[in-house]
């Protein structure tokens, strides 16, 4: 289990000053400029070695991605941008950095726009994150006066950082989307290739990272790749941020070592489950877009990429959604695919028509009103979503239907059944009453 002095978020609760003066007593800002002399191989090198996988939700290795980007910097210039829309149901981790620890974001964002050789970092934040955003600016403009940032800084590499404000739209956090609603355009995905490493904002080379991936790296660098490779098992190494909601006792948001079973987890940090293990119905273990995992599945498997990935879900941006036996499993995920059809921003057929379609077919099976062999029927139009559409919200949609027609098909016909069984008595007591 992670110990306080390995913790890489050190304010996540807002107990300290989160200040630059003290964001610097907790050792944030220390050898920065060393970081920058040794050069921007020997940063994507370390970063590389250290194991780190972005936070996300895809998991992508972050050393790998950063070299995606152009050696040499040509008439173009490089951009980083950090997608800090976190609109997912049920993640909300990327907010407390920001909102209690904001200078971890900061200069990460400057050693990682100095390895991909961009002197411009755009932080896109989510529409509805007004105090995040607020205490973000303050922290910006704190660097700008220590001389930590702009044009002539102490660490010889110019580099600005702008705050870009969304509007509140799910699609907005699909790294293309954002690029385009940041070009002032409609946020609608674009078509790959070409990637944003080659053709990203403006029409340049462009790297989009999540805030919690940028955030960690500094720290990497100064504990070295190995101590950060020490957490987690083979391919899933580090420290990460989850954030409990749901039937627990205590939900919370906190920082621990990748690959701790799920049943440590919840007791350490949470207080364990509402009325008890027993009572425990089912998980979505990262966010709302992966498929739900009954409790015998989950209550002992390692919270990492590769581990939930062979129980046919994902560890996605770990926010974990914990569902007890009061819950209408059947109800849950048909608010979400309410959720998926009202984000859908219509430019892919399969998505735009089977979103309403599958959620339509969700509210019936909600109350029963519906026939058995819709259940397969369902399930094969996800299928025909999912992989078909320019960006992953048509998965995202299909995703916790197929986990649910999976591991609760019988209570869908049991709810069928009953409403069946109940039709049928009403309409004996109407002929008898007639």
């Amino acid at each position: 289990m992670l110990q306080d002095k390995d913790r890489i978020f050190t304010n996540i609760y807002g107990t300290y000053d989160k200040s630059l003066k003290g964001a610097m007593k907790r050792g944030h800002w220390s050898g920065t400029k060393g970081f920058i002399d040794k050069g921007r191989d020997w940063v994507i090198a370390q970063t590389k070695e250290s194991g780190l996988r972005g936070r996300g939700g895809a998991g992508f290795p972050t050393g790998l991605k950063w070299s995606f980007m152009p050696k040499e910097v040509g008439e173009r210039p490089h951009y980083l941008v950090i997608n800090a829309d976190e609109s997912e149901p049920g993640t909300c981790k990327d907010r407390d950095i920001m909102r209690h620890d904001p200078h971890t974001l900061i200069e990460g964002c400057l050693i990682a726009g100095f390895a991909m050789g961009a002197h411009a970092c755009y932080i896109y934040i989510r529409g509805e994150y007004i105090r995040e955003r607020e205490a973000l600016e303050t922290a910006i403009a704190e660097c700008y006066d220590a001389n930590l940032l702009g044009k002539g800084n102490k660490h010889g590499w110019d580099y600005d950082i702008y705050v870009h404000h969304g509007a509140g739209a799910y699609i907005c956090g699909e790294e293309t989307a954002l690029l385009e609603s940041l070009e002032g355009k409609k946020g609608q995905p674009r078509l790959k290739p070409p990637f944003p490493a080659n053709v990203g904002l403006y029409g340049c080379p462009t790297t989009v990272n999540n805030v919690e991936s940028v955030a960690v790296v500094p720290t990497v660098l100064r504990r070295g790749p190995d101590w950060f490779a020490s957490f987690g098992a083979e391919n899933n190494r580090g420290t990460k941020l989850f954030c409990v909601s749901g039937h627990v006792e205590k939900p919370a948001t906190f920082e621990e070592a990748m690959s701790v079973p799920f049943r440590e987890l919840i007791e350490k940090h949470c207080g364990g489950i509402r009325g008890g293990w027993d009572n425990l119905l089912a998980v979505i273990p990262g966010g709302s877009s992966v498929r739900c995992v009954p409790a015998d599945q989950i209550i002992d498997c390692p919270m990492d990429f590769d581990s939930l990935s062979k129980l046919k879900s994902g560890l996605g941006t770990a926010a974990v959604i914990v569902m007890d036996r009061s819950t209408d499993i059947i109800r849950a995920i048909a608010r979400l695919s309410y959720f998926y059809k009202h984000e859908s921003c219509g430019q892919c057929t399969p998505c735009r028509e089977g979103t309403g379609w599958m959620w339509r077919v969700m509210e019936r099976m909600v109350e029963g009103r519906a026939q058995k062999r819709e259940i397969d029927m369902l399930l094969d139009v996800t299928k025909q979503i999912e992989g078909h559409t320019i960006c992953a919200l048509g998965d995202a949609a299909a995703w916790p239907i197929q986990g649910l027609i999976t591991h609760f098909r019988p209570e869908i016909e049991a709810r069928i059944d009953q409403y069946s069984y109940r039709s049928d008595k009403d309409g004996a007591v109407l002929e008898a009453a007639e």
